[in-house]
């Protein structure tokens, strides 16, 4: 059956291309209009986003979410403080090094494997592991459900240096 639809989408023109469009509930936009990174930014983001009913993913559980996220620069200043005091390393300068939140599996031996699969791949692609720092986690008082705090993973960062290459070469290999 080919049923269409009343809505009329725009035609293309400058940017807009209606072939790029998509059904998504929603998304959020908070910065500081002057590009000073800040902790306001984040936590503005975090009230935005719990402020959202529906992102996509509604679960049986009021209190799970469907994975909703930030995206945001790295605060270059609070990963070198971390990096020293959780790993002992001092991080390159920027844009040369590049950090990662990973989800693993809560199981150490499987967890270890996806680690030796990664560092090798860094390796591979002649880049320098620099090392993993576990991520603070407290689940009993977040205030998520038993569904997400059974289907939690295990939370890591990874620390990767370049090695002697331009920082958009770089990015393509952190991807």
């Amino acid at each position: 059956m080919n049923i269409k639809s009343p809505v009329q989408r725009p035609q293309k023109f400058g940017l807009y291309d209606p072939s790029h469009e998509k059904d998504s509930c929603g998304v959020g936009f908070i910065c500081d209009i002057k590009g000073r990174p800040s902790r306001k930014i984040i936590t503005d983001a975090r009230e935005m986003n719990c402020c959202m009913e529906h992102r996509g993913g509604v679960g049986y559980e009021k209190n799970s979410g469907d994975g909703a996220g930030l995206l945001f620069g790295l605060p270059d200043k609070f990963l070198r403080k971390v990096a020293k005091e959780d790993l002992g390393i001092e991080i390159p300068k920027s844009e040369t090094f590049g950090v990662g939140n990973i989800f693993l599996p809560r199981n150490k031996q499987e967890r270890d494997k996806c680690k030796k699969i990664i560092e090798e791949e860094i390796v591979s692609a002649h880049q320098t592991f620099l090392g993993w720092r576990e991520l603070p986690t407290e689940p009993e008082r977040s205030g998520i459900g038993n569904a997400a705090k059974n289907a939690m993973p295990s939370f890591v960062q990874i620390f990767i240096g370049a090695n002697s290459v331009a920082p958009e070469e770089f990015e393509r290999k952190l991807y």
